[in-house]
């Protein structure tokens, strides 16, 4: 365990620049609500991580769908849930709604979507987005997760996109609310990175990372607004997590585990993440528009997270699995 690291003065070094002073300040209360919150305050700040990069989500989709084309959702609208109807939705840390959105689109699947998130900002520009496009089945709820009445039997659905790894006592949350919000035999279906509590990853994975930052050409290693070169990684400490976001992967390496014990898997597929969210974080803008030797550099990291694949659980899981009561 790592209680500090050179990493994090420089990573709030490099948050002042791109995000602002305000948005350091806000980590100086005791409210760990409200550092919550201000974590999820991103409505107008443009980031530069891997999940932006059009090839990286193209690789992503194949990993999850078959084919690099085709998005998670479009292959649950159209595809697993292509001859459901009726169906209730409950999406827990729904953060702006962009999936949610899109699935209630899709009215003759879906009779109802809630959305429960406690940054109210981000559900006002959801709710904003959903009445643009008179979508009359989805709604939105500003709650604590701790305070959300989960009923007995009620959702067909439950839908966590990056949002999980949020949440902490996960075997007990899952066991004990999930399964009973859930009818019997519904589903429970993630998006979400499963890897090391507190992003403690091992020495092997660090090594690993800085072994892919280091075949990506200077030029290329430039961080975001800024003229500094990123050269390394050490890895973060648990002070920094908890003051940034006491929720940050709380208890992450027991999502799967669990969900193992409480659930039955009908589709689960790794897609990787181990390498490229480290090596890529606050240099993917360089890899926005791409040439043929940006191309070659991504495809090199790729094959690098693919042998490490090999020996190592993945750290992004898109995953259905069934309820039994």
């Amino acid at each position: 365990m790592r209680i500090i690291t050179i990493d994090d003065f420089l990573d709030t070094y490099f948050k002042i620049i791109q995000r602002g002073g305000r948005f350091i300040l806000s980590k100086f209360t005791l409210n760990e609500e409200k550092r919550i919150k201000s974590a999820f305050d991103n409505t107008s700040f443009i980031s530069s991580y891997c999940w932006s990069i059009p090839k990286v989500i193209q690789r992503w989709n194949y990993l999850m769908t078959g084919d690099k084309n085709i998005h998670y959702i479009n292959f649950l609208t159209d595809d697993f849930f292509k001859s459901s109807s009726n169906l209730r939705l409950l999406s827990l840390g729904s953060g702006i709604c962009n999936r949610e959105i899109e699935l209630a689109q899709h009215k003759h699947i879906f009779k109802e979507i809630v959305c429960v998130d406690i940054a109210e900002n981000l559900l006002e520009i959801a709710s904003k987005n959903a009445k643009e496009k008179k979508l009359d089945n989805i709604t939105f709820l500003a709650e604590n997760i701790d305070s959300f009445d989960f009923k007995e039997d009620e959702f067909d659905i439950v839908f966590f996109k990056s949002s999980l790894h949020h949440f902490n006592h996960i075997e007990a949350f899952l066991s004990k609310k999930i399964k009973k919000t859930l009818k019997p035999n519904g589903v429970l279906i993630i998006n979400e990175f499963v890897g090391a509590t507190r992003h403690q990853f091992s020495k092997q994975q660090i090594k690993a990372i800085n072994k892919a930052i280091a075949v990506i050409p200077k030029q290329y290693r430039t961080r975001f607004k800024s003229k500094f070169r990123k050269n390394k990684y050490r890895g973060v400490g648990i002070l920094r997590m908890i003051m940034a976001d006491p929720s940050e992967c709380i208890d992450s390496a027991s999502i799967m585990p669990s969900i193992h014990k409480h659930f039955k898997t009908i589709l689960e597929k790794p897609y990787g993440g181990n390498l490229l969210i480290s090596a890529l974080r606050d240099i993917s803008h360089h890899f926005f528009d791409i040439n043929t030797e940006k191309e070659k550099v991504l495809d090199t990291l790729f094959a690098m997270e693919d042998e490490y694949l090999k020996h190592n659980t993945s750290d992004l899981v898109f995953g259905i699995y069934e309820n039994s009561k």
